[in-house]
């Protein structure tokens, strides 16, 4: 379950990277709005499908940009949301 979880993030990263140029693999710790991968726009849209794809609700106090950094800070949240 997992799996498929990182999969379906890093997937929708991947599509979702702006910069054509930018490097196609990221390893799953890194910081992909240090990175250049993605700007502040695309946080609400991971928002929206973290809460959309997984069933999980995103709160005020969830909105942390920590949380939404890299691919295993995205699953820890799922994870620990679906408990």
């Amino acid at each position: 379950m997992e799996i498929e979880i990182r999969e379906k993030i890093r997937e929708f990263i991947t599509e979702n990277i702006n910069d054509p140029d930018a490097p196609g693999v990221f390893n799953d710790d890194e910081n992909i709005f240090k990175m250049g991968l993605v700007n502040s726009l695309f946080a609400m849209k991971l928002l929206n499908y973290v809460e959309s794809e997984f069933k999980v609700e995103v709160t005020y106090d969830d909105m942390e940009i920590e949380n939404f950094t890299t691919v295993n800070n995205i699953l820890n949240f799922v994870r620990e949301k679906r408990l």
